[in-house]
């Protein structure tokens, strides 16, 4: 089972990768390029897009009357064109997506972008799962009890009171009504384990050893 989580994460992270390396070149505004009222609005062809980190967003413009710069949010919203983190010129540019997240552009002709010369891109960012982790091996079975053993209980003897003394004043030794009460029986030996709690401790302890073996020979592989 744990071979086969691994294969699946192996196959998912190499196409993963294969999808990730194969960067697009993507125009903006198709063939109007960056324009003033393209025939579809950057809005629009952007949301319709898919953006991966390493693509590629081609500007095509009028190097003498429009460039591309690159804003934060908050420059993109008001049209601050005096402070962009970076300024693209030339007519023919290549911006590549380096990062994740959304990534601002705007004309540098500010009355432009107040009508709609502007575009934001939101790139996709690249994720993978790590591994799940093995289960953890479950202990191993406790050995079964064996059967306890009760000490047979000890015989009390019982005396008889003694005879009365016959006539002419002399006394009799009392004597026991059985002289098999004077002397208690022998101590019963105790009974020695069955074979069946043998037999069901050692059957335990080889389960145990043999789901334990089991266990640490799925997770090896």
């Amino acid at each position: 089972m744990a071979s086969q989580i691994s294969l699946w994460f192996l196959v998912a992270l190499f196409i993963t990768f294969i999808c990730s390396s194969q960067a697009a070149t993507l125009e903006v505004g198709e063939d109007d390029g960056w324009t003033l009222n393209p025939a579809e609005s950057y809005a629009a062809w952007a949301g319709r897009l898919r953006f991966m980190v390493n693509d590629t967003l081609h500007f095509k413009y009028d190097d003498a009357t429009d460039s591309v710069l690159v804003v934060d949010k908050d420059d993109y919203d008001s049209c601050n064109v005096d402070d962009p983190i970076e300024k693209l010129d030339g007519g023919d540019t290549n911006y590549r997506l380096e990062h994740g997240g959304p990534n601002y552009f705007i004309t540098g002709n500010k009355s432009n972008c107040e009508q709609g010369q502007k575009v934001d891109v939101v790139v996709l960012h690249i994720r993978t799962q790590s591994p799940p982790s093995p289960p953890p091996a479950p202990a191993p079975l406790p050995p079964a009890p064996a059967s306890p053993v009760t000490p047979p209980p000890t015989a009390t003897p019982v005396l008889t009171p003694p005879a009365s003394a016959p006539t002419g004043g002399s006394s009799a030794t009392p004597v026991a009504s059985n002289p098999a009460d004077l002397n208690p029986p022998p101590p019963t030996p105790a009974p020695s384990a069955t074979p069946s709690s043998a037999t069901a401790v050692v059957s335990g302890t080889i389960t145990a050893s043999l789901v334990t073996m089991i266990i640490a020979l799925c997770l090896i592989n």
